[in-house]
């Protein structure tokens, strides 16, 4: 006989999800259950994402194609770009003190003053008008002209018009979109020549208008000048001088030469004056040597001296009768008739000399004096010269500057600037810039991911049912004793399994199904979670209906009846009874009939032929009056029951909104609430358990029901049962055809 596979399973296995963690501490009575926000993983939201990727696929899918066909039936918009070059150095005029000034540091406010320019109305008009583009494209797309009475006056706007900087450079780029691409070529070179037009234009009028302002000025200019001018002529005239500034410099000079000479006559007089005297008071030679004859007197002296000295070598060696003795007196007397004739004659001149002198000095005296008058005169009369010169002078540069204002305003309002200028001329665009098709999928794809991805997490964030065990743990705190997996025809399965009750060789290893292995498990961690007390009597419940608890607690009965062990699974739902159903057997009498009319339990059971060991109380006749006896009757029927059974599963229906519920998980040894994930709300199972609590109820745990890929993430350990379950029954064919041999 083949074993049962479930039986090969170690004695305390527990599913791994929620096998981590320890259970919590038994709550007092009283306490509720408050749903905690749970941590929530990275992992889970990967999860989420794999979960719902069919439906982000498809959604990104659709987005992406639906832009695709939309950016193919647009009708494509053409762009050209004409560049202008703003050169900052070169000079806005050709003559003048502006030719010439150095270029300010406002390059930004410059070309944004330019950027709004050429969106002006005086730029943008002539084009506007020269080619029909209010007519000829689509006023939604690439003009507007704001409609009122004075439509004429109103300023034009060109939408599809864009001027720009490139950061770092002094150049404009004009960019202009169009249906027509050469429409556009044309139209953006059009508004960069309009501009070029305009900008001389502004300064061809700034300069004619101050050519004109000046002209009116020159008039009134001239006339000051002519009359300043004849005013300064006048006063020439009255001091009979070209320039009296030369003048008082002419009799500055010849006063200072005048006292000059004034003073060398002062001191020749003086010294003059002194030898004259001198010779007049003493008869010594000194006296007359300070004279200017001094050089003659000096050679009469020499003279005189040798004679004598001659006269008295003679006289020492001759007497006074001899020739050479007489000779010599004789020249000795004519020498100083000679010295004294030169003596008086020097005291004559000078005499006259010193009266030379004073003459002189008196006559430098009154020259200084006279050029010192005149220069008086002259210099009082200057400074009215100066003042009347320097206006006249200030009039005639001033009309000077006048005039060559006018000449140069004339000449630099015919200078056409190239400071500002076409660099590269905007040309027919190859490829056009809307709808662009690639960079619209990709936005598409972008937009579409973001918002399904977006959904998939909100709408699981919003979520408020159980999914799988780890998140009912943390949230409820509750165990989790098993979860089953969603098998769609499992309805149809339970004669399958009752079938294969009977015969345990290799067909019953064949028929078993991921959902039954999923019931055994539970069925072990259910009956060992706890070693120090055997559970008799267990109650499945739920929180609402259709949460698959009577499924539950039938496979539940048979997987523990094909382990040769007595089972009563008794049908607790009065109101809905369903297990007879499932079973094929009448539900003539049952638990209802037992209650209202004391008969013995033992004589409504059920036998099902197809599972040994397993027997049926079914529910009876719906009656409401026996739910309200219950709690009366059903704690006899399981005391008496479980001296005979070895386990008794009661079927109860959902706890919320029933009174007897209550009182079956009282009576029971423990309590098993059945959740179906993604269907049971946290906040209705958490009542149920806090209900329980205040009962004293035992509860041992949680059973997650219909549990696939697309709720919860830990469903794949199902997919191990079925390779495991491949592999067994090879293995077992094997050791047939081996024995065989």
């Amino acid at each position: 006989m083949t074993p049962d596979p479930s039986s090969q399973l170690p004695a305390s296995y527990v599913p791994a999800p929620y096998s981590s963690s320890p259970p919590p501490a038994p709550l007092g009575p009283g306490w509720d259950i408050e749903v905690e926000a749970p941590s929530i993983p990275l992992s889970h939201y990967l999860w989420v994402l794999r979960r719902h990727r069919w439906r982000i696929a498809a959604l990104v899918m659709a987005a992406t194609l639906l832009t695709l066909i939309v950016s193919y039936r647009l009708t494509p918009i053409y762009e050209s770009t004409a560049t202008i070059d703003v050169d900052r150095k070169m000079p806005t005029l050709i003559l003048g003190q502006e030719a010439m000034q150095a270029t300010n540091n406002d390059a930004d406010q410059f070309l944004a003053t330019q950027i709004r320019l050429i969106q002006s109305d005086s730029v943008l008009r002539p084009v506007a008008e020269k080619y029909n583009l209010r007519e000829k494209e689509d006023e939604d797309w690439v003009s507007e002209l704001k409609q009122d009475p004075g439509a004429a006056e109103t300023p034009v706007i060109l939408k599809k018009l864009k001027v720009s900087r490139p950061a770092n450079t002094y150049l404009l780029l004009l960019s202009y979109r169009s249906k027509d691409k050469q429409m556009a070529a044309d139209v953006a070179n059009g508004i960069a020549q309009s501009y070029l037009e305009h900008t001389y234009n502004i300064r061809y009028r700034a300069a004619s208008g101050l050519s004109q302002f000046m002209e009116r000025q020159q008039e009134e200019l001239r006339a000051k000048m002519e009359r300043s001018s004849e005013a300064l002529l006048k006063f020439e005239r009255e001091l009979n001088v070209i320039n009296p500034e030369e003048k008082t410099n002419i009799l500055s000079a010849r006063l200072v030469q005048l006292n000059s000479e004034y003073t060398t006559a002062q001191a020749d007089r003086v010294r003059r004056e002194a030898a004259l005297k001198s010779i007049q008071q003493g008869t010594s030679l000194e006296a007359a040597y300070i004279s200017s004859q001094s050089e003659s007197l000096d050679k009469l002296t020499q003279t005189y001296n040798i004679a004598r000295q001659q006269f008295a070598d003679i006289k020492s060696r001759f007497g006074a009768n001899h020739p050479e003795y007489r000779r010599a007196q004789a020249q000795v007397e004519e020498t100083t008739r000679l010295l004294d004739q030169t003596k008086k004659n020097i005291m004559e001149r000078v005499g006259i000399e010193y009266r030379q002198a004073a003459e002189r000095e008196a006559m430098l005296e009154k020259s200084v004096a006279e050029a010192k008058a005149e220069f008086d005169r002259v210099n009082s009369r200057s400074f009215e010269y100066q003042t009347i010169k320097r206006e006249a002078d200030a009039d005639k540069k001033l009309y000077e500057e006048l005039v060559r204002k006018i000449k140069e305003a004339g000449i630099n309002a015919s200078f056409q600037n190239s400071s500002i200028r076409i660099a590269d001329p905007a040309r027919p665009g190859l490829e056009p810039v809307f709808p662009r098709i690639g960079l619209n999928l990709g936005v598409a794809f972008l937009l579409s991911l973001m918002f399904a991805v977006g959904y998939a997490l909100i709408s699981d964030t919003l979520d408020d049912t159980i999914r799988d065990p780890e998140q009912a743990f943390r949230s409820l705190r509750t165990p989790v004793v098993g979860t089953l997996p969603q098998v769609k025809p499992w309805r149809s399965q339970l004669a399958t399994i009752g079938a294969a009750s009977g015969d345990e060789g290799t067909g019953g290893a064949r028929s078993l199904s991921t959902y039954e292995e999923a019931i055994r498990t539970l069925r072990n961690s259910i009956l060992l979670s706890d070693f120090e007390r055997q559970f008799k009597t267990l109650l499945v419940t739920s929180a609402s209906p259709s949460e698959g608890k009577s499924t539950i607690a039938i496979h539940l009965a048979v997987a523990h009846a094909q382990q040769h062990h007595r089972t009563l699974i008794i049908d607790g739902d009065l109101r809905r009874p369903s297990i007879h159903k499932r079973f094929g057997l009448p539900n003539t009498v049952g638990l209802s009939d037992v209650l209202l009319e004391n008969l013995s339990w033992r004589d409504v059971l059920l036998h099902p032929e197809t599972v040994s060991g397993l027997d049926i109380l079914p529910a009876g006749s719906i009656s409401r009056r026996a739910a309200d006896l219950v709690g009366r009757g059903l704690q006899r029927i399981l005391d008496d029951a479980a001296r005979e059974y070895d386990l008794i599963i009661l079927d109860a229906p959902p706890l919320l909104g029933f009174p007897e519920p209550l009182q079956m998980a009282a009576a029971a040894d423990g309590v098993v609430i059945v959740a179906r994930a993604g269907q049971t709300s946290r906040k209705g199972v958490a009542s149920v358990i806090s209900t329980l609590n205040r009962l004293r109820a035992n509860i041992v745990g949680i059973v997650l029901n219909e549990v696939h890929r697309e709720i919860s993430d830990s469903y794949y350990y199902y997919g191990y049962y079925g390779k495991y379950y491949k592999h067994y029954r090879g293995e077992s064919k094997t050791d047939l055809v081996s024995r065989e041999s």
